[in-house]
């Protein structure tokens, strides 16, 4: 391209299919810290992924309170929570982990917090929260790409952080009427928040995300995880927004569904040898999705010559290059991550060029 671009400028364009000079690579902003190698790999076209500050905030007036107490067990920091409703308390302790945090004990704890998990779920006012997100995409400027998020399905959340696996396939077997009018709660709370989206500054968002097949099932995914993005996608795209998921584990099962989806790129889709699907077969299944994947996090325990080969495999199953990228969204060994990033900046720089050969 005649122009040069910021590596915000590279990655924009990409997911939306529109020429670039090389094929962009991203990292999320939790993992890696500010430090020499950093700047050099950001000045060589390295792009940040900063996730936040959300373009949304959530009221819920009628919750009566809500109590976070820090405390120290076995050595490590954890946070209990104590929300109070209408119907009864919730509670939920956390252990904070490098980038995230292990949820150790979650809200639902037996059928006796329907009514409260209900009543927490229905009581909800979605408001816009722009200026934080304005600011911080001005201090980053084109050295980040900003990325908004509209929340975790409705299902996943029941799922994951509300019940967890176990407790989930109980309550779905013995009172699955009451885990569906969870759903439909959530629902309603994640419709408000569309329209805020949509008006909003940012101009792609992730949809969830975090999918494990093996526990979902096409069934249940086509059922109640493909209507959301649709409604999502329906209101956002006429916006000019884009809509993606985080689909980071093994996708051959739910394949054909997501493609029948209206989402706009895949975001955090690790190929092989992690995972069940290799780039080339994801390309074939989805070709007018932009492909936003995780560097396979094993292959940072081989050599840089072997990360090299690895990397110019990828591109080559990603010809001729248009929307696709190349981030980092998972953990990297401590003592492998700067030359192993160092290695990949390098090598899209350098065989990255679009129009790629893929022979």
């Amino acid at each position: 391209m005649a122009e040069a671009l910021t590596p915000r400028e590279r990655v924009e364009r990409a997911v939306r299919f529109e020429d670039v000079d090389h094929v962009p690579f991203t990292i999320y902003e939790c993992m890696i810290p500010q430090c020499e190698a950093e700047r050099v790999m950001r000045n060589e076209g390295m792009c940040i992924v900063q996730r936040g500050p959300n373009v949304f905030g959530v009221r819920r007036p009628n919750v009566l309170a809500t109590e976070t107490h820090t405390y120290v067990e076995d050595g490590r920091r954890r946070t209990r929570r104590l929300t109070r409703t209408t119907e009864g308390d919730l509670t939920t302790v956390d252990e904070p982990a490098d980038f995230t945090s292990w949820h150790l004990e979650k809200m639902f704890k037996g059928p006796d917090d329907y009514a409260a998990l209900l009543a927490y779920a229905s009581d909800v006012e979605i408001v816009p929260s722009y200026e934080p997100f304005i600011r911080m995409s001005e201090l980053k400027g084109g050295d980040a790409v900003m990325r908004g998020a509209v929340g975790l399905e409705p299902m996943q959340l029941i799922i994951h952080h509300w019940m967890g696996v176990e407790t989930f396939a109980i309550e779905w077997i013995e009172r699955r009427d009451e885990v569906l009018k969870l759903y439909d709660a959530l629902v309603e709370e994640r419709r408000k928040t569309y329209p805020v989206l949509a008006e909003s500054p940012c101009k792609h968002f992730n949809y969830g995300g975090n999918v494990t097949p093996e526990i979902i099932g096409e069934q249940r995914f086509r059922e109640y995880y493909v209507p959301n993005y649709e409604e999502c996608c329906e209101v956002l795209q006429p916006a000019g927004k884009l809509v993606g998921c985080h689909f980071d584990a093994n996708t051959r099962v739910i394949a054909d569904a997501i493609a029948e989806t209206s989402l706009d790129y895949i975001e955090a889709f690790t190929p092989a040898p992690d995972t069940d699907m290799s780039v080339a077969e994801a390309r074939q299944k989805w070709p007018e999705k932009a492909l936003w994947i995780n560097y396979p996090s094993s292959v940072f325990l081989r050599s840089d010559e072997e990360m090299e080969q690895v990397t110019i495999d990828l591109l080559r199953q990603a010809a001729p290059g248009n929307g696709f990228v190349i981030g980092i969204t998972e953990d990297m060994p401590p003592d492998r991550w700067i030359d192993g990033c160092m290695t990949i900046n390098r090598t899209v720089r350098e065989h990255g060029r679009l129009p790629i050969s893929a022979d």
